[in-house]
């Protein structure tokens, strides 16, 4: 379990490596956040109590999302341990903690020949290719080879399968792609 006084230096010390990271100086940051100089500086020197309504302008101002400044869980194990899953012509592989802003998957597609069925969903997609597989986005029929990307909105009907060979992707889903892949990977109906 953190201590508050652990979780007190963490934010402080991120505080004050975000705005530096950002070429913020105190004044830049405070214009930013209607806030004074002297007032940030008291925060990031531990001179000043840590209160919600001094952290959410200054989150919004460093471009963070406040879970992830207070976040204080260890990274000490950083290494992720993929373990497939498997349906139809598919096999996935997490490559990402399901926690996270962003979902990242590998999948192999097996090539089929059954017509891939166009999904839609709110969120955006990014995809890696080693191999070559068809993307299906809306009327477009686009073939996509290895060491090509793809990046679409989601909210355009699209199917990806395999040509004649396996193909991989590497994927990358936001917050809404993440909902509709995760349903994906429990239920009979594979989608992309």
């Amino acid at each position: 379990m953190t201590e508050p006084g652990q979780i007190d230096h963490v934010v402080r010390t991120r505080l004050r490596s975000l705005r530096n990271t950002l070429g913020l100086s105190l004044d830049d940051l405070a214009a930013r956040t209607h806030l004074s100089p002297s007032t940030i500086s008291r925060i990031e020197t531990g001179k000043r109590t840590i209160s919600l309504d001094i952290l959410l302008p200054l989150a919004a101002a460093l471009q963070v999302d406040l879970d992830a400044l207070l976040d204080v869980r260890s990274d000490e194990d950083v290494v992720i341990h993929p373990t497939p899953s498997s349906s139809g012509e598919r096999t996935t592989w997490m490559l990402s903690r399901p926690t996270g802003r962003t979902l990242a998957i590998k999948m192999r597609l097996e090539p089929t020949d059954r017509a891939a069925e166009q999904q839609v969903h709110p969120g955006h997609d990014w995809f890696f290719v080693i191999g070559r597989v068809r993307l299906l986005l809306g009327d477009r029929d686009i073939t996509v080879e290895t060491g090509e990307a793809a990046e679409f909105t989601t909210m355009t009907p699209h199917a990806v399968s395999a040509f004649d060979e396996p193909a991989e992707l590497i994927m990358i889903f936001d917050r809404d792609g993440q909902r509709a892949h995760i349903h994906h990977e429990t239920s009979d109906h594979p989608r992309t």
